[in-house]
């Protein structure tokens, strides 16, 4: 999907994706533009999908979600019916991301627990009953330097 975005588009991303909470006048102000069309703008930029949601981002450590993994995924599906195994992978909880990958291995994903108990928890209970999973490589992460989930908007 390519969706075709003025100054005007970029410049409204920009400023909702540093404050989601900005208001529709903040926004007009910052543009200089009636109120109106700004709203405007943000309704169609909401239908075309190019905003997507509009989130708030947690401490993962005030929730009680010490520990960050990746864990690469070997499945033995073949890459038309690896979408059943995302789509399992998707429904836990614990798992923020699923990444379909080049490689030697199917999958990568992101997934936040309390402690390395109940990560082990999630392995043993929750992949294991996904059919089709051969094997899993956990890294641990140990420290984060960086962590975001902003994009670079472009500036035309």
């Amino acid at each position: 999907m390519v969706v075709d975005l003025d100054t005007v588009d970029l410049k409204i991303l920009n400023l909702m994706q540093a404050n989601a909470r900005i208001s529709n006048a903040d926004l007009a102000r910052e543009l200089e533009m009636a109120p109106s069309a700004v709203l405007e703008r943000v309704k169609k930029l909401e239908q075309k999908k190019v905003i997507l949601q509009y989130t708030t981002s947690i401490n993962p450590v005030a929730v009680q979600q010490k520990l960050l993994a990746f864990i690469f995924i070997k499945s033995t599906e073949g890459f038309a019916s690896s979408a059943k195994t995302a789509e399992a992978l998707a429904k836990i909880p614990a798992i923020q991301e699923v990444h379909h990958i080049a490689g030697e291995d199917c999958f990568l994903v992101k997934v936040r627990t309390e402690d390395s108990a109940s990560l082990m928890d999630l392995m043993r209970n929750s992949l294991k009953k996904i059919p089709g999973i051969l094997s899993t490589k956990t890294t641990i992460v140990l420290e984060t330097a960086k962590e975001q989930q902003q994009l670079v908007i472009p500036e035309k």
